[in-house]
């Protein structure tokens, strides 16, 4: 028996609101991979006319770029085909990649915020460049984890045994 969890209007918000948060991020690092040294990738990784501040602040850059690219873009591409389709293994995947997501800018917080802050203000740092990545990683998992594990402990016949 393969047990279908059914997407509702929650699973788009949450499918549309993390393409929207992740994608110019995905954008941004696919610059910093192809042309890690490029203007076009300080401006969108750093900020414009700004420059690295030093040589562990650009290979940071560089490795999460990766990172981001091998690991959280296909766990939230699969995850989100996953989820769609109504899968286990799909809302589990989408789950991961927000736990990802969550993960990183907990330390972001910490790392970056004395330098992104007082150039982008409170309304900017606590959407876009740190909070919406937060918003998302938190309700991803929310969202994805009890549906998933709801389904896996109690297939079909209430006892969560597989038929």
């Amino acid at each position: 028996m393969v047990f279908v969890i059914q997407p509702t209007i929650v699973t788009w918000i949450l499918i549309v609101f993390g393409f929207v948060t992740c994608g110019p991020l995905f954008y941004a690092q696919g610059i910093m991979i192809l042309r890690p040294q490029s203007r076009a990738a300080k401006d969108l990784v750093v900020g414009k006319d700004m420059d690295w501040r030093d040589r562990t602040h650009f290979t940071s850059s560089v490795g999460g770029a990766f990172a981001d690219w091998i690991v959280v873009a296909p766990l939230l591409v699969t995850g989100t085909i996953g989820v769609l389709l109504g899968t286990v293994w799909g809302y589990l995947l989408y789950a991961a990649s927000g736990a990802i997501m969550l993960y990183i800018n907990v330390i972001l917080w910490f790392q970056e915020k004395e330098y992104v802050y007082p150039v982008t203000g409170p309304l900017a740092y606590y959407t876009y460049y740190w909070g919406d990545f937060m918003y998302w990683g938190t309700a991803a998992v929310m969202y994805a984890l009890p549906g998933s594990m709801g389904s896996i402990f109690n297939r079909g016949d209430g006892t969560g045994n597989v038929n």
